[in-house]
């Protein structure tokens, strides 16, 4: 159960363990909220069980984490505020459209089912799994120089390595396959309810110098939603990357996600 106050769950995205939201939970803690972060289904309690059960991890598809954090949701008082970073921004997408959620941040979010440009590095990270199709059935981890150029890019090679041996995990190689074959497939796991105008507020948000989800997905996931009623915002962040969660200035990103929520009464 998420402690007192209006419930909000983190949602972490690939090859990071759920404790990197362990600043923000604090933060909206502080904020008065109810914050918990979860981890996706097969992740141990620490980092370090994390890496070295990868097998736990192996397998599970986006579906396994939206049924998984549905489940968790379903053991709260009330809706929350769902937040997610990367392939937790698709998920948090799919628990809103599906009105489990009363509203979402999505933060630089893996493309959902409607995105079709994938700039070069985006592609580029997504290899990483991609160009083994073994992969869709096993646990995939980073090496350093890999989570330089998919993370860490707009930081010291001094932070990007101490980020690296902080929060990295295994994860799944699937959700990457799911995601790159989901505009051939009619059933798709990142398929999104965007037309849903019932649905509570959606903010996006883009890092200008994100390689892993540049901002030219960041602007087609808005568009996606252009046939709902419903508030679907962007907000960018042009000298941040895809760490922009878990470096030294995740505060600028945290606090904007609060007035945010603010502005929206939330």
């Amino acid at each position: 159960m998420a402690p007192n106050g209006t419930p909000v769950v983190f949602v972490h995205g690939l090859w990071l363990h759920a404790d990197s939201w362990r600043a923000w939970v604090d933060r909206f803690r502080e904020a008065g909220y109810g914050a918990m972060a979860p981890g996706w289904p097969g992740d141990s309690a620490t980092v370090e069980e994390t890496r070295n059960h990868p097998e736990a991890v192996a397998g599970h598809g986006i579906g396994d984490i939206v049924d998984h954090y549905a489940r968790i949701i379903g053991g709260l008082d009330a809706k929350p505020i769902v937040i997610g970073h990367s392939f937790g921004g698709l998920i948090v997408q799919r628990l809103l459209g599906q009105n489990v959620a009363a509203a979402a941040v999505a933060i630089d979010p893996a493309p959902i089912k409607g995105v079709i440009y994938l700039p070069p590095s985006a592609l580029r990270v997504a290899s990483i799994a991609l160009r083994n199709p073994a992969n869709r059935k096993r646990a995939v981890a980073l090496s350093a120089k890999q989570f330089r150029y998919g993370f860490g890019n707009a930081l010291s090679a001094e932070e990007s390595t101490r980020l690296f041996e902080r929060w990295t995990i295994p994860s799944p190689g699937k959700p990457l396959f799911e995601a790159a074959s989901a505009n051939l497939s009619r059933h798709s796991p990142a398929k999104v309810d965007t037309r849903n105008a019932a649905r509570g507020p959606l903010l996006v948000t883009a890092g200008g110098k994100d390689h892993t989800v540049p901002t030219a997905i960041s602007r087609s996931t808005l568009k996606q939603y252009r046939r709902s009623s419903a508030v679907t915002d962007l907000e960018e962040f042009p000298n941040r990357g895809h760490s922009l969660t878990i470096d030294n200035g995740w505060t600028e990103v945290a606090d904007a996600v609060l007035a945010w929520l603010k502005d929206h009464s939330l």
